[in-house]
Formats: C-alpha cells, sequence, structure tokens
C-alpha cells in the first residue's frame, strides 16, 4: 500500500489556491495533465486524459481525503481524446459530476460514434482502443453547454469560459480569477518541462489537424493576455509563467509554421510534401530551443516533440488543403 501511494503521489504537483497537475500518463509521463481544483472540498477536474487515466485521478482523490460525491464538474477545454477521452469514465466514477464542453463538442460527447470512427481511421481498432480504452455516450442531462462568457460555480470560486479557436472550433479556455490563472488546454502551445532552462519555459503551438486557424489562434491569445494572468495552465504540461515573453514567441511561432507550410505547399505529391514541412518544422525547432539554451542532446529533444512534429505537419496539411 505505501508503495502505491508513492507511486501515485509522484504523479501530482501541487500548486497554490488549491490547484493541482495529475499526470495522465499519456504516452510518456508528463505529456498531458489532467488539472483538479479544490475549493474547499468541492472539485473541478480540467480535462481528462484517457480511460486510463481516470483510476488514478481516484487514487488520488482518496490520498487527498477528497470525495468522490463531492466532485461537481468534469471541464473540457475541447473534445481532442487526449483531453476528453476520459470524460465517460468520470461521469461514471464520479456519480454528482456534470460535464461542462463548448457547444460545439456537447453533441460528440452525448455521442461519440463519429469522434471514436475519426480516431480509429487514423490510429486503428486494436490501437485506439489500447491507447484510448472505451469512451460512451453521456447523458445530456449530466452536459452543460459553455457558450463564450459563461461563468460556472464551484463552492463560490467563479470560472469564466472563453471561446478560444484556433487550435480548434470547440476550444474553451477558462479563466479562474481567483488564482489570475487560465486554464489553456491547447490554445497557448505545448511546453514540456524537461526543456525549462534555469525557470525559464520553451512554448510553442500545436497545429494539429482539423480545425488549425492562425488568424483566430493570434486572436485567441490576445484575448487570454488582455486578462494579464499571471499563469497558463497548459494541458501539455501544466503551469508557465512569462507570459507576455511567451505570448509574443507563440505569435511568432504561429506565422512561422504558416511561412514553413506556405513554402512547402509546391512540394509535388503528398509523401514528398509531409516530408518537407516535418522537416522544416523540426530544424526550425531545433534552432529556436538551442537559442532558449537547451543542452539536452538532439536525439532526447527529437524524443520530446517528434510527435508534436508529426502532429503539426498534419495540421498544416489540411490546413493548406483547405485554404488553398
Amino acid at each position: 500500500m505505501q508503495l502505491d501511494t508513492q507511486m501515485t503521489a509522484s504523479l501530482v504537483t501541487d500548486y497554490a489556491n488549491g490547484i493541482s497537475a495529475i499526470d495522465a500518463q499519456f504516452h510518456r509521463p508528463r505529456r498531458a495533465s489532467i488539472h483538479l481544483i479544490n475549493e474547499y472540498g468541492r472539485i473541478a477536474l480540467i480535462d481528462t486524459g484517457t480511460t486510463s487515466s481516470i483510476p488514478d485521478v481516484v487514487n488520488i482523490l482518496e490520498e487527498k481525503d477528497l470525495a468522490i460525491e463531492n466532485v461537481d464538474y468534469i471541464i473540457l477545454t475541447h473534445i481532442h481524446l487526449d483531453h476528453a477521452g476520459g470524460a465517460s469514465e468520470c461521469m461514471r466514477r464520479f456519480p454528482n459530476a456534470k460535464l461542462v464542453v463548448h457547444p460545439r463538442g456537447a453533441r460528440h460527447m452525448a455521442n461519440p460514434e463519429k469522434l471514436v470512427a475519426g480516431a480509429m481511421a487514423v490510429y486503428g481498432e486494436v490501437e485506439f482502443k489500447r491507447v484510448y480504452g472505451e469512451i460512451h455516450a453521456i447523458d445530456k442531462q449530466r452536459i452543460i453547454e459553455a457558450p463564450d462568457q459563461s461563468r460556472i460555480d464551484l463552492n463560490g470560486r467563479s470560472l469564466l469560459f472563453i471561446d478560444t479557436p484556433g487550435h480548434a472550433r470547440h476550444h474553451n479556455c477558462i479563466y479562474d480569477e481567483y488564482s489570475n490563472a487560465f486554464f489553456t488546454g491547447d490554445t497557448f502551445g505545448v511546453s514540456y518541462r524537461e526543456l525549462d532552462v534555469n525557470g525559464m519555459e520553451f512554448v510553442f503551438p500545436t497545429t494539429t489537424p482539423v480545425q488549425f486557424d492562425p488568424i483566430a489562434a493570434h486572436a485567441s491569445l490576445e484575448r487570454i493576455m488582455d486578462f494579464n494572468p499571471d499563469y497558463a495552465f497548459l494541458t501539455h504540461y501544466s503551469r508557465i509563467g512569462h507570459l507576455s515573453r511567451h505570448a509574443e514567441s507563440m505569435h511568432q511561432l504561429i506565422d512561422a509554421h504558416v511561412d514553413i507550410a506556405r513554402n512547402t505547399s509546391s512540394s509535388t505529391g503528398n509523401t514528398v510534401r509531409f516530408a518537407a514541412i516535418s522537416s522544416a518544422l523540426q530544424s526550425m525547432l531545433l534552432h529556436r530551443i538551442r537559442e532558449h539554451g537547451c543542452t539536452l542532446s538532439e536525439t532526447e529533444i527529437t524524443d520530446l516533440i517528434g510527435s508534436d512534429i508529426k502532429l503539426n505537419t498534419q495540421g498544416l496539411e489540411h490546413w493548406l488543403d483547405q485554404t488553398g
């Protein structure tokens, strides 16, 4: 029992203001986080990881002496399955919880057939079930749609939802006035703690398929920064500061991604175009990471960001195809 406690404790990072990050163990440690807000014993979870992430969440709640009956909200920043794949398991495990989701995503939580079919088409049925497990329909009566500027109350703590497309059209970011922080899903990009240098984070965009929109992505960043937040809690991976610096860098990197895509758009054949974009993204990001001061080997860096480069390439290709 002591060993189990130590193992689950290693999955949790506790911050101020009742906020904790739980490692969803998505493909590798510290790639995706589930954020827990504890407001005097009432709980909200922001993003869910996958079905296999949820038993650890239950164990961590027990270790913190938090009752599963007191989980009031399961909040999804958006419905990509590394963020929402565990939602139906959460609803099964937490009997009093409501699911809070962008209006564009709500119907896919009530009927996930298309969502599952799309993911299976990418991964294949065997790999999909290995990574994501079973995903079930969620009772519409337990779903709260959260349009732009809506709020929910967590035991007196107000959480504000703002519509933040760019990564996906079904994306919300959640502002917590109490901590002056945003839970940003993928809108503020990706930042792995292994790339931190002397307390400074490295952040880069995620342009995954199929709804990347650079104009909307810029606008969503500006909306977040209008609040002058102290921190952003990213799903990949958890808390970052220095937001003014990172917002400026994100704007530059969104444009750099677009420039790379446009510069390779004339490459003939899908395989050639994919390779050209992927190679250019890797070179650009490695250069920026080296400028940042990271001393990890090139192999270690590409191990960390390789899957993101692949997904970003796929998203940029889809964007090129849609925009001509």
